[in-house]
């Protein structure tokens, strides 16, 4: 199924916006007209055993502070998961990391952690399995795609380094 389908399906609104290739929060500040929404940020981790994975969605402009975050999240030290992990577990490539990958972790084997801001924020601006396009999606149809996909969020104020 694909992210469409799978957001037709659940009665999930978006708009849609195509684009080229962006890589990192500088190539969508450069390459990405402005939109609606929060830009987000997204980080996929994992403890240091590779036992426990997260997908971490900010602000685009917080730098995590992964010591701190790993202590509010009760796991110790975290760190970047590899490729190979994203691709088995959300079956997404480096620089398309999103939130909406969480629909391809059918074992439930990620957690789903959101900032406290983008919880608070009217929508938000998110890649739809691809770095090619961005998608603005309301929170209200956030929290139906998290529900959907089976993947509830811990929202906190993900700490931020200085």
């Amino acid at each position: 199924m694909t992210i469409y389908e799978f957001l037709e399906s659940n009665d999930i609104a978006y708009e849609r916006h195509d684009h080229p290739p962006v890589y990192t929060c500088e190539d969508v500040n450069r390459l990405v007209p402005a939109l609606p929404g929060c830009k987000t940020k997204n980080l996929f981790i994992c403890d240091n055993k590779g036992k426990k994975h997260f997908l971490v969605t900010v602000p685009d402009e917080k730098s995590v502070d992964l010591k701190s975050l790993g202590e509010a999240l009760e796991v110790k030290r975290l760190r970047f998961a590899s490729a190979d992990r994203l691709e088995k577990h959300l079956k997404l490539e480096p620089g398309a990391v999103t939130i909406l990958g969480v629909m391809n972790d059918t074992a439930g084997n990620v957690s789903v952690v959101v900032d406290q801001a983008i919880w608070d924020a009217d929508a938000l601006q998110c890649h739809p399995l691809v770095n090619t396009a961005t998608l603005v999606i309301s929170l209200n149809n956030l929290r139906k795609f998290l529900d959907a996909a089976g993947h509830p969020a811990t929202v906190m104020d993900v700490p931020a380094r200085d």
